[in-house]
């Protein structure tokens, strides 16, 4: 565009200046998110142990967080809390149609599919990955991102790719603790608490327990988890703003990681149940 075109039409010009700055930045990210990825076996062979190190952090936490068992025990709890309401709310809407004997049904449908894969991810998110963004957030600012490029060491591979790494193999033990208290929780509540007899509530349970699903929960769950470091991770790398910078960065990771965790789960189940739910109900 023109000088000319820029002064007769200052509208025009701003919005294509906006789009192709939007342009520009989805660039960078999906560039950020290409070397990082591609890194990830280096980051293996080259920084074993950072990797451990960061997967231990990611497990059990550091510092105040890790008095009470960090991402294990938030995320234990959140799906514990999951689970239960599930039981409730089934065994209640069950109730008045005069099914509640299907509240097995509903807990071993339901938590695998929707709830267990969606409370881990936004767990995962709100614990792991904004830690992430903050830790890196405080290096960028700090200038020892810049130190550790000066050094010759790649800053993408040492901080990003080893912590997609620890993301990666930590929640696979993690979101087997999310699955498991889901389970118990909404066992629990219906038969000691709704009275159910524990011999029904197993048999519709395990009837409607489909091990492939089990399966495609966890590929979701390492999915998101995936997904998630890569977001934080990038606003973290690229804070700007010294504390207040951080903070923002934070933020902004934080809500666009909840959006990634939904969609997942949305392209997830369109690609698996889309076309077949896999699914039989009959009597």
């Amino acid at each position: 565009m023109t000088v000319i075109e820029t002064t007769r039409f200052p509208r025009l010009a701003r919005a294509r200046h906006h789009t192709v700055g939007r342009a520009d930045d989805f660039g960078g990210i999906a560039l950020f998110f290409w070397r990082a990825l591609l890194a990830t076996p280096r980051a293996l062979t080259q920084y074993p142990k950072e990797t451990l190190r960061l997967i231990a952090e990611i497990a059990m936490g550091t510092g105040a967080l890790a008095m009470i068992g960090g991402t294990v025990v938030i995320v234990g709890f959140l799906t514990l809390a999951t689970g239960g309401v599930i039981a409730v709310q089934g065994f209640s809407s069950l109730t008045d149609v005069g099914v509640e004997a299907l509240t097995g049904f509903f807990a071993a449908f339901i938590n695998v599919r929707i709830a267990a894969p969606v409370i881990a991810g936004i767990g995962l998110a709100a614990t792991i990955g904004a830690g992430a963004t903050a830790q890196l957030g405080a290096m960028r600012v700090s200038e020892e991102i810049d130190a550790l490029e000066v050094m010759a060491i790649d800053s993408i591979t040492y901080l990003v790719s080893t912590r997609i790494v620890a993301g990666m193999i930590a929640v696979v033990p993690l979101y087997s603790l999310a699955v498991i208290a889901s389970f118990v929780a909404s066992r629990f509540a219906t038969v000691q608490i709704y009275g159910q007899s524990g011999g029904v509530y197993d048999h519709y349970f395990s009837t409607f327990l489909i091990p492939t699903d089990i399966l495609w929960s966890f590929v979701q769950a390492i999915a998101m988890a995936i997904t998630i470091m890569l977001i934080h991770t990038y606003y973290g790398y690229n804070a700007a703003g010294g504390p207040a910078g951080v903070g923002s960065a934070v933020g902004n990771a934080v809500r666009t990681s909840l959006i990634a965790v939904v969609t997942v789960t949305l392209l997830v189940s369109l690609a698996i149940y889309g076309g077949d739910g896999n699914f039989n109900l009959s009597g």
